[in-house]
């Protein structure tokens, strides 16, 4: 056990909000208005709000330079270049060497030559990264902050981080500003996505028209916002900034012009960066075996479908990067597993037939010479499915990969970090966020994966790659560590995804069992063998503590445990692969599960038997599923770009369609005490999210 002290910590707002004035300035050029005054409708050339365009184009830190070099080496270049994997050679002070390991002099034109080439090992970039983008690239090389390895992730340019005593947010969802969508032949649009940014928290509000096209703000703090459009995808972008809000202003109409008049849309970069993962499966070609196969193997979570097909490589590239990603443990990639004859993959397969069918549908659809279609969507949401309120708000870093998020019992909202040692606290009133680091674990990449917040709201991290239980109480700000033996080497997944039950012990699945372990020691009191299954992903206990249950990875496997009697029954879906993730029980001990097969899944406890429930959008997974105190179940349709709610006794599913193509949950904090419910979970993209229904 180790106790080590440290001091809060809370970005400069300085710096960022210097860059977020260089970027305001550059949107307020690009708003152009042609409508006519008192229509309030805004042409612009491109929406610089577009959170998902940003990041498609690798540019949420920088628009160019250094730093944006820094973040395409972050997807490009650290998985095998960095200081944990040793399979690549180290990039930093590159320029300081004499010669590279092809015996070449270091200059740019022979590393931009080793880029876009590759090697035996190493996928070449050719067709993946521009001429800028290799440019910014090498300035990052000859940058003194090179090489990315966690420890420091940039700041986010619009992240403003005002203090405790700014801005509040009230808690009324209806009676604020308020007005009308409508196509430019004059007929009113539903489930158009209307959005207020506030200028002094940079907080994201977005709501939704109704059938006859109006849409109605919550109360917000008066004030100068910019309005738009999120995501209008077969509409041109609006963009109207310094928009006057002071209580229930009537705002003039919104008028959406069509970018085409056919029913498909045009695969340009503006509508490609909009598009769901599922929509990008809609449109590419393939056999449903090869798409199937793809999901089970790529769809895990680890990151979007976006990151995948938003570049192109020849079959030899994309056959290394199969192999990386299939044979590397854990998201990290760092310790690569040698496969034996028998090994399968995710998708049920032998590994070696999963990975040639991945690769060359790969190569075959997003190869050189492979081009886009005309694409198609999903349909917008119409009915219950526009009735809510979906609030974002900026966290201080980017590259983070956030993944978990619980509440305390003062309504601030705590998440993780996957790849950075910075958790972090959000005011959800006023935007805030105070970050406390995670001390360092030697030889260990940093990164926390659960936060639990128990009854005393002391904070309880897993550390997976360095596998320690961490207690953290903000009142000293003192943490305290306990490594957890797992049989697996650092950097390699380990203590991850545990439960806490009331009286503070901790579950969690170790050497082929469900381990229970004192947190106030860190040992293991008692050792519940299973006879199935190897591991489950996650641990989830029943409101009384009784049952405990989990699912297997790449099978059909749940397991149930009586902690009492110590019984134990695994059984198998009706799905071979339905790769049950992570969960809860709702308030009649039904252990409920998101599966990364693509279904929900239900255990029943006293019956025991299981049922799956096939979402009504395709090509998605979940990772997780949660219910609420009303037995509802909640869930992130990864690469759906919506959050489902479905009600098990009418097995009615309602859509939440997202302001970003995203809804990569991990983990849903739901806040029972309000009416309807409150949902949060933090976007693997970076950024917290709140869903508030309005029924």
């Amino acid at each position: 056990m180790k106790s080590i002290r440290t001091s809060a910590i809370v970005l400069s707002v300085t710096v960022a909000g210097a860059m977020m004035a260089d970027r305001a300035g550059s949107r307020l050029m690009a708003v152009q208005e042609s409508a006519p005054r008192g229509v309030g409708a805004a042409e612009v050339i491109k929406d610089n709000y577009q959170r998902s365009a940003e990041i498609y184009e690798m540019r949420t830190s920088a628009r160019s330079g250094a730093q944006r070099g820094e973040e395409i080496y972050y997807y490009k270049c650290s998985y095998c270049h960095n200081k944990y994997a040793k399979t690549g050679p180290g990039l930093k002070d590159l320029y300081k060497h004499k010669t590279l390991m092809n015996g070449h002099p270091v200059n740019d034109e022979t590393v931009t030559d080793k880029i876009r080439r590759g090697g035996p090992v190493m996928p070449g970039y050719r067709f993946a990264l521009t001429d800028a983008d290799i440019a910014d690239l090498l300035s990052y090389f000859k940058d003194a902050k090179c090489c990315f390895e966690g420890d420091e992730p940039p700041p986010n340019p619009r992240y403003r981080g005002t203090t405790a005593s700014a801005a509040t947010t009230r808690p009324a969802l209806r009676g604020g500003a308020r007005g009308a969508v409508r196509a430019s032949n004059g007929d009113p649009l539903e489930g158009i996505m209307v959005q207020l940014i506030a200028p002094r928290t940079a907080i994201r509000t977005t709501v939704y028209s109704n059938a006859d096209g109006r849409y109605e703000f919550p109360l917000l703090e008066a004030g100068a916002y910019t309005l738009r459009i999120a995501r209008p995808l077969e509409f041109k972008p609006y963009v109207k900034e310094a928009v006057a809000i002071d209580g229930a202003t009537s705002l003039d109409a919104i008028v959406l012009q069509r970018v085409t008049d056919k029913e498909a849309l045009p695969a340009t970069p503006e509508i490609v960066q909009q598009l769901t993962g599922a929509e990008w499966m809609m449109n590419l070609p393939g056999t449903g075996e090869e798409k199937r196969t793809f999901s089970l193997t790529c769809g895990f979570g680890c990151h979007s479908y976006q990151q995948i097909f938003r570049t192109r490589y020849d079959e030899p590239s994309w056959r290394l990067i199969v192999q990386r990603m299939t044979r590397g443990a854990g998201s990290p990639l760092i310790n690569i597993r040698q496969p034996t004859p028998m090994t399968r993959g995710r998708a049920g397969r032998l590994l070696p037939e999963e990975e040639e069918i991945v690769t060359q549908w790969l190569a075959r659809v997003r190869g050189p010479e492979s081009k886009d279609p005309p694409l198609t969507h999903l349909p917008w949401p119409r009915g219950a499915s526009t009735r809510l309120v979906v609030t974002e708000y900026e966290l201080p870093r980017m590259l983070l990969a956030p993944h978990d998020v619980h509440g305390d019992s003062k309504g601030t909202i705590w998440y993780t970090p996957h790849r950075s040692p910075y958790i972090g606290k959000l005011d959800p009133r006023t935007g805030a966020v105070k970050e406390y680091r995670v001390p360092d674990t030697p030889g260990a990449l940093s990164g926390t994966h659960r936060v639990w917040v128990d009854k005393d709201d002391v904070v309880w991290l897993s550390e997976n790659w360095a596998h320690n239980l961490v207690r953290f109480d903000p009142r000293t700000e003192q943490f305290k560590k306990f490594y957890i033996e797992t049989g697996n080497p650092t950097n390699s997944p380990g203590f991850s995804n545990f439960h806490m039950d009331p009286e503070g012990y901790v579950f969690e699945t170790i050497d082929r069992g469900v381990v229970k372990i004192d947190s106030r020691t860190g040992q293991t009191v008692k050792h519940f063998p299973f006879n199935r299954l190897n591991s489950t992903y996650d641990n989830i206990l029943s409101v009384d503590g009784r049952f405990w249950s989990g699912g297997q990875t790449g099978t059909g496997l749940v397991g149930l445990l009586d902690t009492r009697t110590g019984e134990m029954w695994e059984m198998d879906t009706r799905t071979p692969i339905s790769s049950a993730s992570r969960g809860g029980f709702d308030l009649d001990g039904n252990a409920w599960f998101g599966g990364r097969g693509g279904t929900l899944i239900k255990l029943d406890s006293k019956t025991r038997r299981l049922t799956e429930y096939t979402p009504p959008i395709p090509y998605v997974t979940f990772y997780e599923a949660m219910p609420d105190r009303n037995g509802e179940v909640w869930a992130g349709a990864l690469h759906g770009g919506r959050f489902l709610r479905f009600n098990p006794r009418t097995e009615r599913w309602i859509e939440y369609l997202m302001p970003e193509p995203y809804s990569h949950d991990r983990r849903t904090w739901i806040d029972n005490s309000t009416t309807p419910v409150t949902v949060w979970y933090v976007d693997h993209n970076g950024y917290m999210v709140r869903i508030q229904p309005l029924e």
